[in-house]
């Protein structure tokens, strides 16, 4: 069973990552802290520190949380502890990382 979760899970990777705009780079000083979490948050940093829209997938691909955070602090205590897609796009810009919630 962890070897479908895990084939699901690469397939997912690269459905995120081929979904992302075309020309769209790496966000600029991105950072992604804690990773993993266990108390609900993370924060997510970048150099021009804009308006920064969230898209979390589960690794089934499913869109489970998209939202658009102002500052650094991002809630994520809706979500069950496991492994995530986390789509951060600033402007023009995209990050995308797992994100792993204990």
């Amino acid at each position: 069973m962890k070897q479908i979760y895990l084939v699901f899970f690469f397939f997912t990777c690269f459905f995120v990552c081929a979904q992302q705009n075309n020309g769209s780079v790496d966000i600029d000083g991105f950072k992604l802290y804690p990773n993993p979490t266990i108390n609900g948050k993370v924060y997510i940093d970048t150099y021009l520190d804009a308006p920064k829209e969230i898209h979390i997938f589960d690794v089934l691909g499913t869109l489970v949380l998209q939202t658009t955070i102002l500052g650094k602090e991002l809630n994520i205590s809706a979500l069950e502890k496991g492994v995530y897609i986390l789509r951060v796009i600033e402007k023009d810009k995209t990050a995308t990382r797992k994100l792993v919630i204990k």
